[in-house]
């Protein structure tokens, strides 16, 4: 989608740092992290969020949610890390391109 923030982040109009990338999935920083270590983790197709998703979107939400360890681990939080996918507008979720937060790096609050 032409005015997707994160759209634009896939495609290198908008620069980011890079956690991790592969041909369905991009992870970077946030540019207003909320913890020390806090990135994002997204499919690089367009997918506005997890109430769009169906069946056929199993695959890369698993993926997201499977890669969110590995990477925590590589960004130094092996005493845990918190997960965060906020939902349409009332759930928080402020950019519509699904995202997965991952954040760590000191003792965050109880949800």
């Amino acid at each position: 989608m032409s005015d997707c923030i994160f759209c634009k982040i896939v495609a290198g109009e908008i620069p980011s740092r890079k956690v991790y990338e592969d041909e369905d999935v991009l992870a970077f920083h946030d540019v207003n992290p909320a913890a020390p270590v806090h990135f994002l983790i997204i499919p690089k197709r367009h997918v506005a969020s997890l109430e769009t998703c169906d069946s056929g979107h199993r695959d890369i939400l698993g993926r997201l949610l499977l890669l969110a360890p590995k990477l925590a681990r590589e960004q130094g939080l092996a005493n845990g890390f918190k997960t965060v996918i906020n939902t349409g507008v009332d759930g928080g979720q402020l950019v519509m391109h699904l995202h997965v937060h991952v954040l760590g790096g000191s003792k965050l609050q109880h949800v």
